[in-house]
């Protein structure tokens, strides 16, 4: 195969090229590195690397032109500022149109699309969320841009007529994840500073599961439309943060303080996964412990010296 993958320097993005160069394809990957990284990659024959933005469509037409790929991985994102709407309507809304359009033209098989789970709102109505649920449910707009953006986006994919698959993504985490809480403490606790964990809780999937699920839509599995993947499970932050703990070997002096959700936060967030179960004879099988080790082993030979996230700290948001 021929996969284009944007944003494949990114998280997600760059295990997916590199479990499909380890099965002999070809990639072709382009990224801005805003948030991926350049060591997410290795050198490898079978892959091309292009920095630059989906934004500018003359750059994704050429690419589309010359590569002629089979599959399109569309796992670019902006979401590195949240106050930044412009850029994250350029990336996840103009920039997936720019894809789209070049996908229709060189009569691509499937793209695979990744949206947040979001896209369901602030105040689901529903535990666990099944893929029935409105989208921004309760007035609430899915808390950001990057969700409202990438909600856009993903309509214009339905709207092409393309064949393709939206995965609509729990927490992701793992070796190379930037984003979130696990590599917020693991920072916090190598560099001695204080932590808190909030009284909620969230379906996290490990990497490798999520990448499993996608290497078998390349390759036909699954119906034209949307899926939720997810562990199945939620847990509390504070289980993720004693699993860092865990992981780093390290004992505190005084529990960690838990604090209060804010008013805009829910307490849990849990994906319905069953339909992905059933169509992709597929269930995440990573504990949180086992996946939380692989990520700190990663994190302990990589320098983090930033972490991202899409939402506004509580105490600013308005």
């Amino acid at each position: 195969m021929n996969v284009l993958i944007t944003g494949g320097a990114g998280f997600i993005g760059s295990h997916i090229a590199e479990r499909l160069l380890a099965a002999g394809h070809h990639v072709l990957v382009v990224d801005n590195f805003q948030t991926g990284r350049r060591d997410n990659l290795v050198a490898h024959g079978n892959l091309e690397v292009v920095e630059g933005t989906i934004a500018e469509k003359g750059l994704v037409d050429r690419l589309v032109d010359a590569f002629n790929p089979n599959y399109v991985v569309h796992a670019a994102a902006a979401y590195k500022d949240p106050d930044n709407w412009l850029e994250d309507a350029m990336t996840n809304v103009v920039g997936t149109i720019n894809v789209v359009k070049a996908a229709k033209k060189c009569e691509i098989k499937r793209i695979i699309y990744f949206h947040t789970a979001l896209c369901y709102g602030l105040r689901p109505l529903e535990q666990p969320i099944t893929l029935n649920h409105p989208l921004f449910s309760g007035g609430y707009p899915g808390g950001s841009s990057y969700a409202i953006s990438k909600t856009g986006g993903e309509q214009y994919i339905e709207l092409s007529g393309l064949d393709f698959i939206s995965f609509r993504l729990a927490n992701g985490y793992g070796p190379r994840n930037i984003s979130g809480p696990l590599p917020t403490f693991y920072q916090r606790l190598t560099t001695g500073k204080q932590c808190f964990v909030m009284d909620t809780r969230r379906d996290f999937v490990y990497v490798d599961d999520i990448v499993d699920v996608v290497i078998k839509s390349l390759n036909g599995v699954g119906n034209r439309g949307y899926y939720n993947i997810s562990s199945g499970t939620d847990c509390s932050i504070k289980d993720l943060f004693d699993a860092t703990l865990k992981a780093l070997n390290i004992q505190l002096d005084r529990d960690v303080e838990v604090r209060p959700r804010g008013p805009d936060d829910v307490y849990s967030i849990l994906l319905d996964p069953s339909k992905t179960n059933r169509d992709f004879n597929w269930k995440a099988t990573t504990s949180l412990n086992e996946g939380v080790r692989k990520a700190i082993e990663w994190y302990r030979t990589h320098e983090i010296n930033q972490t991202f996230t899409h939402l506004k700290p509580v105490d600013v948001k308005k």
